[in-house]
C-alpha cells in the first residue's frame, strides 16, 4: 500500500490549487446541468470566495498536500472542520485529488486516510462528502474505504410526450 503523509498547503500550491479547482468545479457544474456554461467559472470564485472570505487563512479550514515517502506532491484535499449545513461533530471534504500522473497507483486510498487522519486529529470524529454519480472510481473508494450514502440526488431528463400535451389541452 502506497504511504501518504499530509501538511498544509503553501501560499503558492494554494493559489495554484484554487485556480485549478474553480475551474474543473465549474465543468463539473455545466456537465450534470445544473448551471450554464456562461458565467459558470465567474460562479465558482464567487462561491469559493463566500467559502473562503480570508482565503487560505479562513478559520476551521484545511488545505492539505499530500505527499508520497520521497516527499514528491501526489495530491491535495480541501476540508471544513465545521459542515456547511451545521451539522454537529461532522466535518465536510469540499476536494480531494490525486495528480493525474499518479493515479492508479493506490495513492487515493492513501491520501483519503491521511485526509481522515487530520480530520480527527482536529477533533472532529466524522467525515462527510459529496461525489458525482458519474465519478464510478471515487463511489468505488469510498464505498471501499467504508462511507456509505446518506442522500442521494437522482435527475431525469424530461420531454414532452404526447399524452402529457393531451392532458395539458383538456384542463
Amino acid at each position: 500500500m502506497s504511504t501518504v503523509n499530509v501538511r498544509p498547503m503553501t501560499a503558492r500550491e494554494f493559489d495554484a490549487w484554487q485556480h485549478a479547482t474553480t475551474a474543473e468545479f465549474a465543468a463539473e457544474q455545466v456537465a450534470i446541468g445544473r448551471w450554464p456554461l456562461e458565467g459558470s467559472v465567474e460562479r465558482a470564485i464567487a462561491d469559493n470566495t463566500s467559502r473562503l472570505p480570508q482565503g487560505m487563512n479562513t478559520p476551521r479550514m484545511l488545505f492539505l498536500q499530500g505527499t508520497d515517502a520521497d516527499g514528491a506532491t501526489v495530491g491535495h484535499a480541501w476540508v471544513s472542520l465545521d459542515h456547511p449545513q451545521g451539522s454537529p461533530d461532522l466535518a465536510f471534504l469540499f476536494d480531494i485529488q490525486v495528480a493525474e500522473e499518479r493515479r492508479g497507483m493506490g495513492f487515493g486510498r492513501a491520501l483519503l486516510a491521511a485526509v481522515e487522519a487530520a480530520v480527527v486529529d482536529a477533533g472532529v470524529p466524522a467525515l462527510e462528502l459529496n461525489v458525482f454519480g458519474h465519478n464510478t472510481p471515487a463511489v468505488s473508494l469510498y464505498d471501499s474505504s467504508g462511507y456509505s450514502v446518506t442522500t442521494q440526488q437522482m435527475r431525469k431528463a424530461l420531454s414532452p410526450s404526447r399524452e402529457s400535451e393531451h392532458l395539458h389541452r383538456e384542463e
